[in-house]
This record gives C-alpha cells, sequence and structure tokens, in this order.
C-alpha cells in the first residue's frame, strides 16, 4: 500500500450525525446514486455491540465489531472488555443477544476476532475492503454511545481522511501498543465505546476498524484513528482459517524431561479463578531470572516465544514446553505498550 505521511494533527471538527443514526440529522447526496441514508441502512446489519465484564479487572465495558461472514465471525478491538470470555455478549443490529466466544486474537495489532451461533448474516468482505487517500469522504459506525440494550442503532459519523500517517511517528506522545499506518480523520470518531468499529467510504465499502481513544501526553488533545484493512487482513485470515493459535491444542510438541515453571522464572500469576484468567503478573520473586530480566507487576503475558497465550494455564503449558536450561522470550502488554523480555535461566539481578 502506498503511504502518504504526513504530522498526526488535530483536525477543527464538526460533529454530523446522519440519517439511520443517533440524533441523525439531514445530510448530503452519497456517490452510486444511492442516498447517504440508503448506505447508512445496508451498513448498520453489519455492525454489532459488544459487552463484557471485563475479567479480574472488574471493569465493565462496551465496545464495537464488525461482521465479516455469514457465519458469525465478528472483528473487534483486543481490550480487556473480552478479558473473561464466558461473559462476551454480542447484540445485533435487529436487538438479537448472543453469547460470543474468542476464536483468536493479536495483541500487536489490537484485534479480536469473535464468533456467535448465527448463519445467514450480512457482512463485509474483507476480499473486498477498499484503500483511501487523503482527502477521501469516509463513515464512522460504532457503538459510540455504550449501549447494548437492543436495536439501537449505532451511530454514525461522517468526515474526511485528514492524512495517511505511522503512528510509531508519534511514540511517546500517543501511546499504543499497534504500530504502522493509520487513517487520521477529522470526525470525533474514537471514543468510549466505539473501539473496533468500522470505518467504510462513502459508498458504505469497507475500509478500515476504528482505534481505541488516545490522548496526546504532550498537549491532551484526542487522536480520531481508523487502522486500513490493508494492515489487519492477513492476520483475520490467518484467525479465520485457525492459523497461529493461541496454544497448542495437541500433544504433537515434544516436552522436555524438565521443562521451565512460573516459579523456578519467579513469576507469580494472579489466582485462577476463571476458566481463562488472563495472565496478569502478581509477584515477582527476588533474585530470579524474571526480576533479572525487568518483568513487572500487572504486566500482561501476550507471547510465550512466539505463541500466543490468553490465560494462566496456557502460559504454564507454553513454560512446560522449554527446556529448563534454554532461555525463554517474553512478550507482555505494559500499560499501552508491548515489551520483550529474555528470561536466561539462573540469572539473578
Amino acid at each position: 500500500m502506498t503511504l502518504h505521511h504526513a504530522p498526526l494533527v488535530w483536525v477543527a471538527l464538526v460533529l454530523c450525525p446522519v440519517p439511520g443514526s443517533v440524533g441523525a440529522a439531514t445530510a448530503g447526496p452519497a456517490a452510486a446514486g444511492r442516498s447517504l441514508a440508503e448506505i447508512v441502512e445496508t451498513i448498520q446489519p453489519q455492525v454489532v455491540k459488544i459487552y463484557g465484564s471485563g475479567g479480574l479487572r472488574g471493569l465493565a465495558g462496551y465496545q464495537s465489531g464488525f461482521l465479516i461472514s455469514g457465519e458469525g465471525h465478528v472483528v473487534t478491538s483486543w481490550s480487556y472488555v473480552l478479558d473473561a470470555e464466558e461473559y462476551i455478549v454480542v447484540v445485533l443490529d435487529d436487538g438479537s443477544r448472543y453469547s460470543a466466544t474468542l476464536v483468536n486474537h493479536d495483541p500487536r495489532l489490537e484485534i479480536a476476532l469473535l464468533k456467535i451461533a448465527a448463519t445467514g448474516l450480512p457482512h463485509f468482505q474483507i476480499d473486498a475492503a477498499v484503500e483511501l487517500r487523503p482527502g477521501d469522504r469516509v463513515l464512522a459506525v460504532s457503538n459510540l454511545f455504550g449501549i447494548a440494550a437492543g436495536d439501537e442503532a449505532a451511530s454514525v459519523m461522517h468526515g474526511t481522511v485528514s492524512a495517511i500517517s505511522e503512528l510509531a511517528a508519534r511514540r511517546g506522545t500517543y501511546q499504543s501498543v499497534y504500530r504502522g499506518p493509520v487513517y487520521v480523520l477529522d470526525a470525533m470518531a474514537n471514543n468510549p465505546g466505539a473501539a473496533g468499529g468500522v470505518l467504510t467510504d462513502r459508498q458504505g465499502r469497507l475500509a478500515g476498524m476504528l482505534g481505541k481513544e488516545l490522548r496526546s501526553a504532550l498537549d491532551n488533545t484526542w487522536l480520531n484513528y481508523a487502522i486500513p484493512m490493508a494492515q489487519l487482513a492477513g492476520s483475520i485470515e490467518d484467525m479465520l482459517s485457525g492459523r497461529n493459535p493461541p496454544r497448542r491444542d495437541d500433544d504433537s510438541a515434544t516436552r522436555p524431561e524438565r521443562g521451565h515453571t512460573t516459579a523456578a522464572l519467579g513469576i507469580v500469576l494472579v489466582p485462577n479463578i476463571l476458566f481463562k484468567t488472563p495472565p496478569f503478573v502478581d509477584r515477582i520473586l527476588p533474585g530470579s531470572p524474571a526480576a533479572a530480566a525487568g518483568l513487572q507487576v500487572d504486566d500482561l503475558i501476550v507471547f510465550v516465544n512466539a505463541s500466543m497465550v490468553s490465560s494462566c494455564r496456557e502460559v504454564q503449558d507454553e513454560l512446560s514446553l522449554i527446556d529448563a536450561i534454554d532461555s525463554v522470550r517474553l512478550t507482555v502488554q505494559r500499560g499501552q505498550q508491548l515489551v520483550e523480555l529474555d528470561l536466561q535461566p539462573g540469572v539473578s539481578p
């Protein structure tokens, strides 16, 4: 994809709801001979509202997602809302409510794939996604107001792409796990509940996923952005195809005679009280390899070597496959950053 680099700037906003959204107002005509209202009506059934319990953090929250298959596959933002898998609820445009399962997630891209037990659903085609340029007019559709009670419409904002830039260009200012190109938008699209929503062009064609709230540490301004589908498509296809699973679910891997354990590495995880308790670090034992590597309390372990993990049990399983004489590479989420650490057996601070 050809990138048009420009500095991330804050653009004066004009908040313009459109027909079919909460607080709708009249909007201008759209391309392809259809009115904007007609285009919004085709988008709404493909957008879902998501509610989750927030797992151990005790946080209840809402976010957005969009359907990518008729069999109920939903793409959304990876966040604490999905921490407790058994409490994820997806609400469709018609008010239907489904319990969702977490198929897989990719923390480097901040995306997750959910599945609900439904068929024949309207959905976006990943392979038909379009690429945008600065100045293109867009629609941002999401659960902007954090509601998942029934058949209330998703909110719709319209605006333009003000720039395409590497999010990493402002590293240290806008803290984000994702590092790559984003569409910078002149619409107030990134609010609580909006993460995981869909960005389309003015013809309703899939273009990107709305990102999380980002505020500048320097001047407290907010960045409204979406991640282009070109950056997400490969990972989504892998998850749909069952590739790159978060853990090994078979016995094909050879277990060493003596594998690593969290105790031997000096890691104490939070109590494993849920079916998929997120692997947050509760304590670090003094003088341990974990302490020497710089692991910190409240770090969330997301990779053990190259294997993605999403629970305390999966961390233990993956460690047991690594010989105790070998080093262990952990990738952890610390705040809004991914940090890689090498734990050397027998090494202490």
